[in-house]
């Protein structure tokens, strides 16, 4: 019946969370509704009336078997877990190292087993920094970047207190031996790989005695850096290294365009040499086949042989020669006739008329008996054998 219903009269409230009947129905004992609870699993609990017997007050048989059951069936889902694709888990039963376990749903007898999982596929990594004395007493401030990941879980787990912090000890160890033999300048320019290569093969026979379980994938040397007081001072001489070593480059590119070029002119000398021997070999002996054809001839007439040699290499010599002596008769005296000069002064001329004036005054330029002497000059056939001379010598 609703609250506001007709009929609610004589004061009776029909009111829900008022008393109905007149008894007074409080909230429910929590302590009450356990205790029947318990004696429903048969562990006792409230007594029941009824045939004037009430229950025990301890557990049943019943009890402790629902609550073994229970226990084990807790104890026994508790033992799966899961090991994720790139972990691999590590099984200590009681303590000691049982076994490994790939990734994947696994289950182990909690309380007897405990499992730890190592991450073995990402890489890691961690930095080594700090000022460090070079072999020639400077300082400077290296940073080293290490990367490495975890190969054996076992190792890496037992075989030192801490894995990590004893490989960061061993880098920082190798790092500041092999700056220590190192000299700054190598440190901040040509020597850095040096120094990073050093340091890997150090660091590894460091740390293969411990059996950290690490394999060491790459160390990265960071550009050093010298103090702040003298950084000006090595940015200066940095930079003069630079050039130092763009001049060579530069040098040694001068030096592969010039060689080919210098070696085709050796190779051409060579060959012109050999060729200059080759020809000088054949006209040697081409001048002994001369001589030896000559000789019968100069056995035969030996004055007219000795002039006909003579007479030809005087042709020979005026052949390549633009001087012309002129021997003035009844007179000590030769003239000259530069004719070399003549022809440059001709090629120098701009018109026909003025070769034409030179060569005027060149002849003009000759001697004054030149009438007389032409009359008694020596007259040379187109071979330029001056004949007559020789001729009238001979008589």
């Amino acid at each position: 019946m609703a609250w506001n219903q007709p009929g609610n009269g004589n004061n009776n409230d029909r009111d829900p969370w008022k008393n109905q009947g007149g008894r007074d129905q409080g909230p429910p004992d929590l302590d009450e509704a356990v205790k029947n609870l318990l004696a429903k699993l048969g562990f006792g609990g409230s007594g029941k009336k009824g045939g004037g017997k009430s229950s025990g007050g301890g557990f049943s048989g019943k009890g402790f078997g629902i609550i073994a059951v229970l226990l084990v069936v807790v104890w026994f889902i508790a033992g799966f877990y899961t090991v994720k694709e790139a972990e691999r888990g590590v099984v200590l039963r009681f303590g000691n190292f049982h076994n490994l376990v790939e990734s994947g749903l696994h289950w182990r007898p909690i309380f007897v087993d405990t499992v730890e999982t190592v991450d073995v596929s990402n890489v890691r990594q961690f930095q080594s920094e700090g000022f460090m004395l070079t072999q020639d007493e400077n300082v400077v401030h290296v940073e080293l970047d290490v990367q490495y990941r975890v190969i054996n879980p076992r190792d890496y787990l037992f075989a030192v207190e801490n894995a990590d912090s004893s490989l960061a000890q061993a880098t920082d160890s190798a790092l500041r031996y092999v700056v220590g033999h190192t000299t700054m300048d190598e440190v901040l320019t040509v020597g850095r790989e040096n120094v990073r290569a050093n340091t890997l093969e150090l660091l590894e026979n460091i740390t293969a005695p411990y059996q950290l379980g690490i394999q060491i994938v790459d160390i990265n040397l960071l550009p050093a850096r010298p103090p702040e007081a003298v950084k000006d001072a090595f940015d200066d001489a940095i930079a003069a290294q630079e050039d130092e070593q763009r001049f060579i480059r530069e040098a040694e590119a001068y030096a592969r365009e010039r060689e080919p070029t210098a070696r085709g002119r050796v190779r051409r000398i060579l060959q012109e040499a050999q060729a200059y021997r080759e020809q000088q070999i054949l006209k040697a002996q081409g001048e002994v086949a001369r001589f030896n054809a000559l000789l019968p001839q100069y056995q035969a007439a030996p004055q007219v042989t000795r002039e006909r040699l003579y007479l030809e290499t005087l042709e020979k010599i005026y052949s390549e020669t633009a001087k012309v002596m002129i021997d003035v008769e009844g007179s000590n005296n030769m003239m000259y006739l530069p004719l070399e000069k003549i022809l440059e002064r001709q090629r120098r001329s701009i018109s026909s008329s003025g070769m034409d004036s030179i060569g005027d005054q060149g002849q003009s330029s000759s001697n004054p008996d030149s009438a007389q002497s032409n009359n008694r000059s020596t007259t040379t056939n187109p071979t330029g054998r001056t004949s007559d001379r020789y001729d009238g010598g001979r008589g």
